[in-house]
């Protein structure tokens, strides 16, 4: 059994846990950020514009020698894979909330997190027999949605 970072009660929460996703979690960090605390249906309207590289997600951290971008936003960027994998998580968690009986248009999320999952070992060949590693990068993200009324 998943153990979650937050207990919340489990009668008006919804739980979604995605494990060893295939992108960055720098990326993923910024933009849980961002979308912690929004409605479900506005965080997934941001997440599909991010997709679409309509609106870009301000990099809060891990931002060295990021670009600016249009609309006052500052350093930001348009990371796809990692918003894909969030916008699964949380369509997920909206799923888990319909099968409970809750009502899934007033819904907010209260809790997410992201880690670093495991590292994928892999090896590079160099020149004269040599190797260099290069490593997968996995990401865990963890949602907890709330009812409100």
């Amino acid at each position: 059994m998943l153990k979650y970072s937050v207990k919340k009660d489990p009668d008006k929460t919804a739980k979604a846990y995605g494990y060893e996703f295939h992108c960055s979690p720098k990326h993923s960090m910024n933009i849980i950020r961002v979308i912690r605390g929004m409605k479900t249906n506005k965080a997934k309207t941001f997440l599909e514009d991010v997709i679409a590289m309509k609106r870009p997600v301000p990099f809060i951290y891990h931002k060295r020698k990021t670009s600016h971008r249009k609309g006052h936003v500052g350093p930001g960027g348009y990371p796809k894979k990692a918003t894909e994998h969030v916008l699964k998580v949380i369509k997920n968690a909206e799923n888990n909330a319909e099968y409970k009986g809750l009502d899934v248009d007033n819904m907010i999320i209260s809790h997410i997190s992201t880690y670093e999952g495991r590292k994928i070992k892999g090896t590079m060949p160099r020149a004269h027999g040599r190797a260099t590693d290069k490593n997968e990068q996995t990401t865990d993200i963890e949602i907890i949605i709330e009812e409100v009324e």
